[in-house]
């Protein structure tokens, strides 16, 4: 178990951020709108951009966002499939998007970062970027069905800086650019600046959260964390047993960013997804919170499980 402990301690200054978030909104009355404003034009598209750029991309490499966005897809509509007569409003629609994502970014690169080594971690933010096509595209059409229309989907997603870093990064890697190491070292530190404001983003948004007995609901939880927690893992763990029998895509670096995408807990976007469609957000944020409340023990026992990274 000493190797449980030391993976504990390597995750839980993570959850520092949290808390610091949590104060520096509710003492310092920090607004969250700017930090996500900051993440959302300046620190992501510059961590996409020098990842995308670094990762030397070969057919394993590009065969993770493939695979992992049909996968993502294929989980949202059958939760739709399954799911979407449950509740007489969209909550059926807002754990169809949960179950296709999870907490990638804002939670995934500050443990990329702690538990792999630089170039490791380049790839998967490279990957993350599975996370930005799926909310954009299939996790926008299953939980806004019928609200909005395709046109309105694409024009969403075209105002994502984001993806044109992501699409920029792809260009100049392919010819051949590469940053100097100069300009590499400087925008390596917009990683852990990622990271830390990321996670206070969700301390931040803990601020006027109430447990209720209309929020605290026991099915849509149930679910969203048997998705999450089981389903996932189980799921990825099932694909490299596969892999390493009969198909032989990946690499052993490769499998421990596939278990490390499938371990985070939910996504944030999912309360941002409830707002959007006035589906009681307070619901989806105290899933959100407790499924990074769990978080601290389980990603630990995961990667413990899994035999360290």
């Amino acid at each position: 178990m000493s190797l449980f402990f030391l993976i504990l301690l390597k995750v839980f200054p993570i959850y520092i951020n949290v808390i610091l978030g949590y104060l520096s909104t509710k003492y310092l009355h920090v607004k969250r709108e700017s930090i996500a404003a900051l993440l959302i034009y300046i620190l992501g598209p510059i961590v996409v951009f020098s990842a995308t750029l670094s990762v030397k991309i070969n057919f394993a490499v590009a065969f993770l966002p493939i695979f992992l966005y049909i996968f993502c897809s294929v989980l949202a509509f059958g939760s739709l499939y399954l799911f979407k007569n449950s509740w007489s409003d969209p909550t059926g629609n807002i754990l169809a998007f949960s179950a296709g994502t999870g907490n990638t970014g804002y939670f995934g690169i500050p443990l990329a970062i702690i538990f792999f080594p630089p170039s490791l971690a380049d790839i998967y933010i490279f990957t993350v970027l599975t996370s930005l096509l799926y909310e954009s595209t299939t996790g926008f059409y299953v939980t806004a069905k019928g609200n909005f229309t395709v046109a309105q989907a694409l024009k969403k997603m075209s105002k994502l800086p984001i993806l044109y870093a992501f699409i920029l990064g792809i260009i100049l890697n392919l010819v051949g650019f590469e940053i100097p190491q100069a300009i590499s070292s400087y925008t390596a530190q917009f990683k852990g600046a990622y990271g830390i404001l990321g996670m206070m983003m969700l301390g931040m948004g803990l601020i006027g959260l109430k447990n209720s007995d209309d929020n605290f609901d026991m099915k849509f939880i149930s679910i969203t964390f048997f998705m999450k927690f089981i389903f996932w893992p189980l799921s990825i763990v099932g694909f490299i047993y596969l892999d390493k029998t009969f198909f032989m895509f990946l690499n052993e670096d490769l499998y421990k960013v596939l278990f490390l995408f499938a371990i985070v807990p939910l996504a944030g976007n999912t309360v941002t997804l409830a707002v959007l469609l006035n589906a009681k957000p307070e619901k989806a944020s105290l899933a959100v919170f407790l499924s990074t409340v769990v978080s601290v023990i389980a990603i630990p026992l995961y990667i413990f499980w899994y035999g360290g990274f």
